[in-house]
């Protein structure tokens, strides 16, 4: 799929959702969130993402260190500063180059990878604004199920022997049921003693999970349960249970 298209798409919908809604309202799904502070952080953190790549950095980036993080008071202002941190992202690849290694969270990765997580960043935003807001959610199914698919292998790159959201032996799936997805709609994830390992692939698992591809995702990142989102959970439930509590917010 295009990453810089549904970037810019992605962050254009966030900004339209919030343009003219009350920045005080509460984020349920972000406790102690308002609205005008997801914005902030949703804006701010392309133009830190955007600075590390800029940098060519190889250690972490204080996000209070970042030029121009703080949106505009007025509205119009605001939302065309945050259309042009997700710009600022791909102007800073393109100068440093798609393929040269960057810090990131999980180690160093190809600057071009900043665009991937900037645009999935955005999409869950968008569903904690929509769900705040009380607005219908949509998501295409080509950018939900990619949103699945890097959420997994952030988590495989980080669970090791001491901290993982699988114990050894038992295994999750997830499937998609939008049409059209096949093998791109299937995730396999078994625990290890040494952490995780994640196939796309159909098969049996000690606990499976069954919907759409958005709704998956959303149930995934912990922004609706998986019976709010019509998801059928078979299997050992408290399999499914556990990865929640054990993987990140």
């Amino acid at each position: 799929m295009d990453f810089r298209a549904a970037l810019i798409d992605e962050t254009g919908s966030f900004g339209e959702l919030v343009r003219t809604a009350d920045p005080a309202t509460p984020i349920p799904t972000c406790p102690e969130w308002t609205l005008k502070q997801l914005f902030r952080h949703v804006g701010r953190g392309n133009r830190w993402a955007a600075q590390i790549v800029a940098d060519e950095r190889d250690e972490p980036l204080d996000p209070r260190e970042v030029p121009d993080g703080k949106p505009p008071d007025d509205p119009d202002g605001a939302v065309e500063w945050l259309n042009a941190g997700a710009r600022l992202i791909l102007d800073s690849v393109d100068a440093v180059g798609a393929h040269t290694p960057v810090w990131t969270f999980i180690g160093p990765r190809p600057a071009q990878w900043w665009i991937r997580r900037r645009l999935h960043e955005a999409t869950v935003h968008r569903a904690d604004a929509a769900i705040a807001l009380g607005t219908d959610y949509q998501l295409t199914t080509e950018v939900a199920a990619d949103g699945i698919d890097e959420w997994l292998e952030r988590i495989v790159a980080e669970a090791n022997a001491d901290s993982s959201p699988l114990d050894a032996g038992r295994t999750l799936h997830l499937h998609a049921t939008d049409d059209g997805l096949g093998a791109a709609g299937e995730w396999t994830i078994a625990g290890r003693d040494d952490g995780i390992a994640l196939s796309r692939e159909h098969g049996k698992a000690d606990a499976a999970l069954r919907g759409s591809a958005k709704d998956l995702l959303l149930a995934i990142v912990r922004r609706r349960t998986a019976a709010e989102g019509g998801v059928e959970v078979f299997g050992d439930a408290g399999i499914w249970d556990g990865w929640l509590t054990r993987t990140p917010f």
